[in-house]
């Protein structure tokens, strides 16, 4: 039932994860489908290798900014 209603009013997701201050992870709240923004700010299914690309890129993400905090 939860696809038929994304099917015919389409996908309301919802941010589950932010990984960078651009890219984040979002969720559908009616079918639980994922996506995640890819590098031209488009919306892209997010499969396990972009999962992965997007855990390397938070951890770097959060080793560069804690660093810039630890300078300032």
């Amino acid at each position: 039932m939860k696809k038929i209603f994304c099917n015919i009013f389409g996908h309301h997701y919802s941010i589950s994860k932010k990984v960078t201050s651009h890219i984040k992870e979002y969720k559908c709240i009616h079918c639980q489908k994922q996506v995640t923004t890819d590098v031209s700010g488009n919306l892209s299914i997010l499969t396990p290798e972009l999962q992965d690309i997007n855990r390397t890129l938070e951890h770097i993400y959060q080793k560069r900014h804690h660093a810039a905090q630890q300078v300032a």
